[in-house]
């Protein structure tokens, strides 16, 4: 019975027999549409939506005219905020300028809240994933439950009519039947959404070509510079050369470091270090303090000489009638020179007391190697520097502005750059065949002003005839040929109708101290040529001085005409650059082998003979005769070839064949100033040397001016 009346149920809820069952969702919603008809068939509810609005009238209103009313008032709504600042300047980078910024943010925010979004890939986003797989797997049953309620809730929302309780219980039944006779599904778990979590994805890179933006959000440029260079054969050179110094200096810092490890070694072996070894390195820490100690035990030892040096006037030079003397001081001399000739003397422009002499030989049967010393008159037993070569050196000169810096002229021809700062014995610059040597022994080098460029400068005179300026660009010395001498009536024929000739060689030259581009030139001929930078094929001037080899030219420090000239015809000449003829001639009776200008006086000048003998001139008191003739070699093979005035102290100094240097001091006869008028300071320079020389000269141009003296 209960079985039957299911079955009536379920057709009365079906429908008629062959048709399909409506659903009771669909049943309410027709059900209700059908009243809604109802409603509005029978009028219900018409008037709230008919009714007409009636117009309410403030009563502070306006009454206006027409024309008020129809009048119209433009105004332009804009969303610019006011209180945005409209002067800001920032820096720009491309322009490398404080420009003012255009687009200012008209933005307002009223409201923000910031999320808690977590990234699923993140560490807190993988916790959190963990945690409620661990949370599933110990409560399995849970989501059977939760599809239960789930359905539950579904089936009661459906179903709204109290009559359908009995078809409940009826499709229950049904239910349990089929569960029973099929077998149950596997269960699922409901997937959870965790916690604040999103996936995120940056797929833009930024570049140096930004896409196109609104100008108000592009970020600030990232900073950049640009950077050009031409890459030629110096710079290539350089960076070789920079990466070489680098690898030295790794080299050098390597090297105490191994000298370190080695002696911790052989103290582990029980190897004992030899006194050299432990020697080097004490020395070079106390070496200035050695240095310094040196100079005062040989100042204890020449005590006298010192005293002599500075204090001792010789007084008797009041009875001998304006005759003068050179008192001996020190001797200066080294073991390894004693073979070698002096070849060159010259005191350091900075360190008064410091002067460099160049060893060599004039025989040209006996060539050897050379040396460069430097001695101090501060420590006369010993040289401050010393360098060999292997050539002998033939003449050298100091730099004005760089002390330190020696250029040197050797008898094979080649040219060199002494730098005593740098601790090694070789040359920091020297020529060579390929960069155009002389192809016989350098007589004398000048250094001149550096260049346009700031490039280190100097001058060479060779017996080859070539007078050759020497520049130093890029850490290598480039000639350029100024002038090459040629002989006068020497031309000869050659084969094939060429026309040869001669080329002079020259012995010795000099600069003119005010006129760059003047120098003079001594030839072995005899001749002086007079010649300009400017000119490189033609003399200013030819000067028929000596009839033998010129050993040496000089101009005055003080006149701006005057020079000198020495030559092996035993005569030594004053001549004015502007007469042919000489202004003063004086024969020594032996071959001259150098003159030099005192520096305090333009009348003084001394010059050293091959007998062994010094004389001193002064020509404001004796324009004839020497004021000093004295002995200073008194060996008959030893020959005197040198001589330089100290720049400050009354001293000068001489060398010989036997590579001997020996200083004197000027007794008060040979250095006599003006005297001093009373209540008048005694004029000293130019202002007075100029024209005491001047007056020596016109007498000798004019003989007949004061009575012919």
């Amino acid at each position: 019975m209960p079985a039957k009346a299911g079955d009536k149920h379920r057709q009365s809820q079906t429908g008629p027999s062959g048709g399909k069952a409506v659903p009771p969702r669909a049943a309410k919603s027709v059900s209700k549409k059908r009243d809604e008809d109802v409603s509005t068939e029978g009028g219900e509810g018409v008037d709230e939506h008919v009714t007409a609005r009636t117009l309410v009238k403030p009563p502070d209103q306006l009454e206006l005219t027409e024309a008020e009313l129809k009048e119209e008032f433009t105004r332009i709504l804009t969303a610019n905020n006011p209180h945005a600042p409209q002067n800001i300047v920032r820096y720009r980078f491309k322009k490398r300028a404080y420009r003012p910024v255009r687009y200012v943010d008209q933005m307002a925010v009223h409201f923000s809240l910031n999320g808690n979004m977590i990234l699923k890939d993140s560490d807190e986003g993988r916790r959190q994933s963990v945690k409620l797989s661990a949370a599933a797997e110990k409560a399995p049953t849970a989501g059977t439950s939760e599809e239960a309620e789930i359905k539950d809730e579904e089936s009661a929302g459906d179903t709204q009519a109290a009559g359908e309780k009995e078809a409940k219980e009826a499709g229950a039944a049904e239910v349990a039947e089929a569960d029973e006779a099929e077998e149950p599904p596997p269960l699922r778990m409901k997937e959870q959404k965790l916690a604040n979590q999103f996936n995120f994805i940056e797929r833009a890179t930024r570049t140096l070509d930004n896409p196109l933006r609104d100008r108000a959000c592009q970020p600030e440029p990232t900073p950049c510079k640009d950077f050009s260079a031409t890459a030629n054969q110096w710079k290539i050179y350089d960076a070789y050369e920079e990466e070489l110094q680098k690898m030295e200096r790794s080299k050098e810092k390597e090297k105490p470091k191994a000298q370190i490890a080695k002696k911790e070694e052989d103290k582990k072996k029980g190897i004992k270090l030899t006194s050299l070894d432990l020697q080097s390195d004490d020395i070079t820490k106390i070496s200035k303090v050695a240095k310094i100690m040196e100079r005062m035990v040989n100042q204890n030892i020449f005590d006298d000489i010192a005293q002599d040096f500075k204090y001792f006037e010789d007084a008797s030079d009041e009875y001998r009638d304006q005759q003068g003397t050179l008192l001996p001081l020190w001797k200066f001399q080294y073991e390894k020179t004693k073979r070698l000739a002096v070849t060159a003397i010259s005191w350091n422009p900075k360190y008064k007391d410091l002067f460099a002499v160049g060893y060599g030989s004039y025989d040209f049967m006996k060539q050897g190697q050379g040396m460069l010393l430097l001695y101090s008159m501060k420590n006369p037993s010993f040289p401050e520097y010393v360098f060999n070569s292997v050539s002998g050196i033939m003449c050298l000169d100091f730099h004005n502005d760089r002390p330190y810096l020696v250029a040197v002229g050797f008898y094979d021809g080649n040219v060199a750059i002494y730098n005593l700062k740098k601790a090694t014995s070789q040359p920091s610059y020297k020529s060579s065949v390929k960069s155009g040597k002389h192809t016989e022994p350098v007589w004398q080098v000048k250094w001149q002003k550096d260049d346009i460029d700031n490039n280190l400068n100097f001058f060479s005179v060779s017996s080859d005839g070539r007078i050759v300026s020497w520049t130093l660009v890029k850490n290598e010395l480039v000639h350029t040929d100024v002038i090459k001498l040629s002989v006068e009536g020497t031309t000869r024929q050659g084969p094939e109708g060429l026309q040869l000739q001669t080329l002079g060689c020259g012995t010795a030259f000099d600069f003119h101290k005010k006129i760059d581009y003047l120098f003079l030139v001594g030839t072995e001929e005899g001749k002086i040529y007079k010649c300009s930078k400017t000119y490189s094929s033609q003399f200013l001037d030819v000067f028929e001085a000596h009839h033998m080899a010129v050993d040496s030219v000089s101009w005055n420090p003080y006149h701006l005409k005057v020079f000198i000239s020495c030559s092996s015809d035993w005569t030594v000449k004053i001549w004015d650059h502007t007469v042919k003829t000489p202004m003063f001639v004086f024969d020594l009776n032996s071959a001259v082998g150098d003159v030099a200008w005192s520096p305090y006086s333009s009348t003084v000048f001394a010059a050293v003979t091959t007998d062994g003998k010094a004389h001193v001139f002064d020509l404001s008191i004796n324009k004839y005769e020497a004021l000093c003739t004295q002995l200073v070699v008194a060996k008959k093979k030893n020959k005197i070839t040198h001589i330089q005035f100290n720049p400050v102290y009354p001293v000068v100094i001489i060398g010989d064949e036997q590579g001997h240097v020996t200083s004197l001091k000027l007794s008060p006869n040979l250095r006599k100033m003006p005297k001093a008028k009373k209540g008048q300071e005694v004029k000293k320079g130019p202002e007075v040397e100029i024209p005491k020389l001047d007056k020596l000269l016109n007498l000798v141009r004019d003989p007949e001016i004061n009575g012919g003296k």
